[in-house]
């Protein structure tokens, strides 16, 4: 990880595979975010130690794994108070909750029970919604950036803009092929929010600080519009429909992403079921229950 300036002994990040956001206020410092493990804190810790620089909170934009998992570690380490949002806050304090999503409700099989899936449990000292907020010495703003995950806060301050997984850099968009999404119509319009957010650059969860961000997340809008435009032509082809599983099959195939294992798979399910409810709310196609299979049509005389 690099430990990156963008406003010098003021706002920081370590830059790698996921960020980590770091703010000083005279003797208080703030991580925003906590890696995916105890040995991605170990290090962030010790690069603090190195430069001096205090850690007495935490704040977390969203209860996924990679985000949090080094909280539990930096609880045990530091005195820190952790804020997280509402709802995001329940995951973060009882894990198995994000295997039992994905697994549609049934107890998790073993193998879903991994650290990408379910991190160690975090105390939460304070949940936070939409707003303005006093934490310690920072006034900060938090916006709410719904569609990666179901209750995520950006964090802005000092005109810095951290945001979580609301939007990924262009190499993070072609890497994964099909971005997790729990809810693309959402997550569409939190990118048309940070499109009109006043701020001097953002840091998003994955990819790079950028002053000009908003090319990279109209990259992601047109990103998101690709996708969906490739369901529906594909359920096109079938007018009798789809069903879920197939279209399922189809874009992991077509997108060329690796879901060998259950896990991945389970994750590549929602953001596919993403982009098709996406399409239903925008009555682009229908559904029915066929055959006690969940299928997907185009509309008529489309």
């Amino acid at each position: 990880m690099e430990f990156q300036t963008i406003k010098e002994g003021r706002i920081f990040y370590f830059h790698g595979p996921v960020n980590i956001g770091y703010l000083r206020n005279h003797n208080e410092g703030m991580l925003i975010d906590a890696g995916i493990d105890s040995s991605t804190m170990k290090k962030v810790l010790k690069r603090l130690r190195e430069e001096e620089l205090p850690i007495t909170h935490l704040f977390i934009t969203h209860a996924h794994s990679d985000h949090y998992g080094g909280a539990a570690f930096l609880q045990s380490k530091k005195d820190v108070q952790t804020v997280a949002p509402v709802l995001e806050s329940a995951i973060l304090q009882y894990p198995v909750i994000e295997p039992l999503y994905l697994f549609g409700g049934n107890d998790p099989l073993p193998e879903l029970r991994n650290k990408f899936l379910e991190g160690t449990p975090v105390r939460i000292d304070q949940e936070l919604e939409d707003g303005s907020w006093q934490i310690g010495n920072f006034a900060i703003e938090t916006i709410l950036l719904p569609g990666h995950s179901y209750h995520q806060l950006g964090l802005l301050y000092d005109g810095i803009l951290f945001a979580g997984d609301s939007y990924f850099g262009k190499e993070q968009l072609d890497k994964h092929g099909i971005p997790y999404l729990t809810d693309t119509q959402l997550a569409m319009e939190s990118l048309h929010k940070l499109k009109g957010i006043t701020c001097e650059g953002a840091v998003p969860g994955h990819g790079v600080f950028e002053q000009e961000f908003r090319h990279t997340v109209q990259a992601n809008l047109d990103y998101h519009d690709g996708l969906l435009d490739w369901v529906e032509e594909e359920l096109q082809k079938k007018p009798n429909g789809t069903t879920h599983e197939e279209i399922t099959a189809l874009m992991c195939a077509h997108y060329q992403v690796r879901a060998d294992q259950l896990s991945q798979w389970l994750l590549f399910r929602t953001a596919v079921t993403a982009y098709l409810t996406a399409l239903l709310k925008q009555n682009r196609i229908t559904t029915e229950i066929k055959d006690y299979r969940w299928v997907f049509k185009p509309l008529k005389g489309v």
